[in-house]
């Protein structure tokens, strides 16, 4: 299921969201602290998900979803405090992938 959305659109809803508020971003530290701490939240589902470590029945429902949107809201938010557009990021670590280390992994049409 597409939204249709694009990423420009995205970070400026966020921009957008955050712009209500007199504190706007925090400084870099503390976004980074932030998107640190989302990531830990992230890796916790996942550790439930498919690690040892099960949750225990007290503990709150949260979702693999949920936990990577709250981190790729923070994402944005470091982004939009840096002024750093997301796509054109995303497009030089593709071209890099696609060029630098095209041959780093073997093929699935080698492996015939």
């Amino acid at each position: 299921m597409s939204s249709g959305i694009t990423m420009e659109q995205l970070q400026k809803r966020v921009d957008d969201y955050i712009g209500k508020f007199e504190e706007g971003y925090f400084p870099p530290f503390e976004l980074l602290a932030r998107l640190t701490e989302e990531l830990g939240e992230l890796s916790r589902e996942v550790q439930h998900a498919y690690g040892h470590k099960k949750k225990k029945t007290t503990e709150a429902k949260y979702s693999i979803e949920e936990e990577l949107g709250d981190f790729f809201f923070m994402l944005v938010c470091f982004a939009n405090a840096e002024g750093i557009q997301l796509d054109q990021a995303l497009l030089k670590v593709i071209d890099k992938f696609e060029t630098r280390d095209k041959d780093r992994w073997t093929r699935k049409d080698e492996m015939k």
